[in-house]
């Protein structure tokens, strides 16, 4: 395991990240090529081994890294694959090893585009960013401690401190930078209204989702030719979807979700009766010959949010936003922790053309949250568009959300003919690719063909039917 390696220019005495999550503990390895210092504080302790974390408590359930997300963790971390694969992730070939069952087309073509990421739990992949992180002599991780603010200059133009308590003493920590990694953002959501400066502007989209995760011992017979199972719901009819991929250990995880009035339950055998009544059979199949390992736990989220700090006027320097507190999307989708690991990427190129004089780093919290949105557009229209399929969904439906659906589905009719066309919307959903790539003139006229030819099938059977 390679230590980070450190810029020759320094920015900054001491750098403070406020959250020892996956977007703090990313961002602490940003920080650390620039810093002379950079502490970690988090009101969990931080325990040598892989284990569950009370201030994540969705750590319990399904979570993906996806390939862009694994790509920015390599750039931080170089070998950082190598090392998720010693600890016991599992390698899955995109393409092949995971079947998608989504309406109409199950399963999806499984085809094997040559590229690898991989399935593990969340406290794996933090334990090995961790570990990184403890390779850095210049980083400290204080756990147990409770930032109870975040402080500014007399004028209140810029950060410049952060007060705690730990271990029951109240301290104040300078800092030349500080980092934002909370779930929730609190602490600059209070210090732009103690400073009575406006609230970023905030998109909310109210999806009311519950999801039930158990664990099982993958079985001697286990089927070969997938890894994990992706089953959707046909929306907006049903919104039970399940996923069931493997972990570290010989296991497999499965989570079950579903909207609204309709979610899964907490026991086993509610957890079992919702499995079987997914839109398909192969999880319960799969789970029929499996031995349940533990106890089921359940976990929920009423709304995504998108917050846009950037439209806030004189925010603070030597302060950003990472993570959640940034952006909290679906999880049925799996994108959190690789946008998280994404801005911690952009940071980085950030403070490099800070160390090599083409920008100041007083202008460094406008440059990354102008350049973050990006980041975030991708993936929250993707999953909103998703969203906005069933009516209860509440917020701001997009004017073209019925384009985008139709859109989509002659997308995915065209993958699954064409190979090059999967391996394209694979890598989109990925974040490897700006959903942009769709807007390929010859890509666009032979969706337009197909949409033609969804409309006049459609037409054909409504004059069907009022015929008969």
């Amino acid at each position: 395991m390679a230590q980070l390696d450190r810029s020759a220019t320094t920015l900054g005495k001491h750098a403070v990240v406020v959250g020892g999550g996956l977007a703090g503990l990313a961002s602490a390895g940003a920080l650390a090529r620039h810093f002379e210092r950079v502490t970690v504080l988090d009101l969990d302790a931080f325990s040598p081994n892989i284990g569950h974390r009370s201030g994540t408590p969705q750590d319990r359930h399904t979570h993906g890294l996806l390939g862009g997300g694994l790509d920015a963790l390599e750039a931080l971390f170089p070998g950082f694959g190598t090392d998720l694969e010693q600890a016991g992730a599992v390698p899955i070939r995109g393409g092949l090893d995971l079947r998608y069952e989504r309406p109409g087309f199950d399963s999806f073509p499984q085809r094997d585009f040559g590229w690898i990421s991989y399935a593990m739990s969340r406290p794996l992949i933090e334990r090995m960013v961790r570990a990184r992180i403890e390779l850095c002599e210049n980083v400290t991780l204080r756990g147990r401690c409770r930032v109870r603010e975040i402080l500014a200059n007399a004028n209140g133009s810029q950060a410049g401190a952060v007060r705690l308590e730990c271990a029951e003493r109240l301290e104040t920590l300078a800092a030349d930078l500080i980092v934002d990694a909370t779930a929730r953002g609190d602490l600059t959501l209070s210090l732009l209204e103690s400073l009575r400066k406006p609230s970023p502007h905030e998109t909310l989209v109210g999806v009311d989702l519950g999801y039930s995760t158990a664990l099982f011992e993958i079985p001697d017979d286990a089927p070969s030719d997938w890894k994990g199972v992706f089953c959707f719901p046909k929306a907006p009819e049903s919104s039970r979807f399940g996923t069931l991929m493997p972990l570290e250990g010989n296991r497999w995880i499965v989570s079950l979700a579903g909207r609204f009035d309709d979610k899964p339950p907490g026991d086993p055998e509610g957890f079992m009766d919702f499995a079987r009544s997914l839109r398909t059979p192969t999880i319960t199949r799969a789970l029929e010959r499996a031995k349940p390992d533990g106890e089921v736990f359940r976990f929920g989220t009423r709304t995504c949010l998108r917050r846009d700090f950037s439209t806030v006027t004189d925010f603070p320097q030597w302060l950003i936003v990472v993570g959640d507190a940034m952006c909290r999307f679906n999880p049925t989708y799996g994108q959190g922790m690789s946008v998280a690991a994404q801005q911690a990427r952009l940071l980085r190129g950030l403070l490099d053309r800070v160390a090599a004089g083409s920008r100041p780093l007083a202008g460094l919290a406008s440059d990354f949250f102008a350049a973050a949105q990006p980041l975030l557009e991708a993936p929250w229209s993707m999953t909103t568009a998703l969203d906005f399929a069933y009516p209860l969904t509440q917020g701001q439906r997009p004017a073209d959300i019925n384009e985008r659906r139709e859109f989509a589905l002659a997308l995915l009719q065209l993958s699954v003919a064409d190979p090059a066309i999967h391996h394209l919307t694979l890598e989109v959903q990925h974040l490897r690719k700006p959903p942009s790539v769709y807007r390929d003139p010859a890509l666009v006229e032979r969706v337009r063909a197909v949409i033609a030819d969804m409309r006049a099938a459609r037409e054909g059977r409504t004059l069907s039917a009022a015929g008969a």
